[in-house]
Order: C-alpha cells, then structure tokens, then sequence
C-alpha cells in the first residue's frame, strides 16, 4: 500500500506541475496575435478543407483546454478561448485538433487502436475506481493476506491496470502525430511566422508532456502490481 500512495503522489505532484506548466504557456500565448488576424475557428476550418475534410463540423465547447476531435460524430470541438481566438495559442490547438480529423481520414492505425479500446479503457477505470474505493473502507490487507482471494484480486488488478496502460502508451503516438501534422500544415500555408511556429511548437510540446507524465503514471502502477503478484505467486 505504501509504494502505491507514494507513486499516486509522486505522479500527481508531477502532472500538477505539468499542467500549471502548460496553462501558463497557454495564458502567454494566448496574448500574442496572429500576423494574419484567423480566428482558431477559422483555422479549423482552413485546414479541414486543405485536407479535403467536408463532412467534420467545427463546435464551440465550455471550458479551457477542453478541445478535442470527436471520432464518433466527427466534430472538431474547441474552446471558446481557441474558437474566437485570433492568437499562436488558438493557432497551435485549433490545428491540432483537425491533426486527429486528418488522421481519422487517413485511418491512421494508432488512432484507430485508440478508439477501438475506448470501450475496454472504461471497464478497466471502473474496476480500479472500485477496488480504490474498497480499499478506502476494507484498508490494504487484502493485498497481503495470503490465499486465493488474494491473488485473484490482484490478477484482476494487474489486468485493469494493463488496459489502462496499453490506451495511455498508444495515446502517445497519436498525440505525437497530430501535432506533427498540425505545425507542418501552419508553416506550409504560412498561418504562422517564424516566431509564432516557435511559440506554438513550443505549446504543442507542453500539452504532449501531460501524456507522457499519464502513460508513466499507468505504467507505473501496472509494475506495482505486477510485482506484488509475483511476488504472491513466488511465496505459494
């Protein structure tokens, strides 16, 4: 129980860090303006048809940094700061997020992975929310007792924690690769100047940084409780 706490902490102090990191970028570069006076929408919008993209609706959500590409109904969803923002930050996550519509396009095949463990993902977050609220009533013993029940729970445990991990890792990718396609497409129109690419690759690198800290999180965990499966199994 202790090296779990002690992970759950250590990555939560992490993300936290990551994520003041990349609001503050966000904040920063929301305040410098585009040379070209586009709005996030009307990026979106530009690069879906550059891309030949005509059935993708573009719509404005609630929030900050709560963008994101819809593969079910196929909408570009952005922000309210990036929809009607004319900045490098609007920019960067406006053409990011159709740097996922581009890949559903071409059947990108990590992104398509992606989407076909959505359904298992969300099992497996609801056998770990379970067990981590058993464990805030039961305590950890359960984890140390011997026995066959014991065992099975963390057989279960280790095989949540895998599907966890398999969506956070293949994430990476595809997070990776709309970005690539989101700064090769606003430096090839011309949507950003030199200085403006910097700044949006700079955000763009910052908002994958959240991911990675998420996949080594999960990873994290799963070698937790692998090992202390090992471990009972060595014992029996």
């Amino acid at each position: 129980m202790g090296g779990l706490i002690l992970i759950g902490i250590v990555f939560m102090v992490i993300g936290m860090i990551v994520q003041w990191r990349l609001k503050s970028k966000f904040t920063e570069y929301s305040q410098v303006g585009l040379m070209n006076g586009m709005s996030g929408a009307d990026i979106a919008a530009q690069m879906l048809r550059d891309n030949g993209i005509y059935d993708v609706r573009i719509t404005q959500v609630e929030g900050m940094l709560t963008d994101h590409y819809n593969p079910a109904d196929k909408t570009v969803n952005l922000s309210a700061d990036v929809y009607y923002g004319r900045s490098v930050a609007a920019a960067a996550v406006a053409a990011h997020e159709c740097g996922h519509a581009v890949q559903h396009k071409v059947a990108y095949s990590p992104l398509q992975m992606r989407s076909a463990l959505v359904p298992v993902v969300q099992v497996c977050s609801n056998i770990l929310n379970f067990f981590n609220m058993a464990m805030m009533f039961i305590g950890g013993f359960i984890f140390y007792n011997q026995g066959l029940v014991s065992t099975t729970i963390l057989t279960i445990l280790v095989a949540a924690n895998l599907g966890v991990t398999l969506f956070a890792m293949i994430t990476l990718p595809v997070e990776f690769d709309a970005s690539r396609r989101a700064l090769a497409w606003v430096e090839q129109r011309g949507v950003v100047n030199r200085n403006e690419y910097g700044m949006a690759k700079d955000a763009l690198q910052w908002a994958a940084l959240t991911y990675v800290v998420a996949a080594l999180g999960a990873l994290a965990n799963l070698l937790y409780y692998a090992s202390l499966l090992l471990g009972r199994r060595s014992d029996d």
